[in-house]
């Protein structure tokens, strides 16, 4: 990943399972910290442990405005916006396809 930019993703704990949204400057290396339960948090908590989705952005402020943006969304959007790009919920950890 460039170093301007970032992403922002969704964790799953299964498909339709509960969800979670963040932004990160590194993506293969914080989707590893959900996976591996390293942080103490939400994703730990709920088993967040599949990367979803994912949306590489120009720079960590578009990343976190996405972010912001998107834990505002009714989840039906969230929901369409991971099957749109991923229907069949696969975790992407090992496909993360960066600039």
């Amino acid at each position: 990943m460039r170093d301007e930019a970032a992403a922002v993703y969704i964790m799953a704990s299964g498909r339709n399972g509960t969800l979670y949204i963040g932004s990160t400057s590194n993506l293969p290396k914080r989707v590893w910290e959900h996976r591996n339960g390293v942080v103490d948090g939400f994703t730990k908590d709920y088993g967040c442990h599949h990367l979803v989705w994912y949306e590489v952005t120009g720079s960590r402020d578009a990343a976190r405005q996405r972010e912001l943006q998107m834990k505002q969304w009714k989840r039906a959007w969230k929901l369409r916006e991971i099957e749109g790009f991923n229907p069949g919920w696969d975790d992407l950890y090992d496909h993360i396809a960066l600039p």
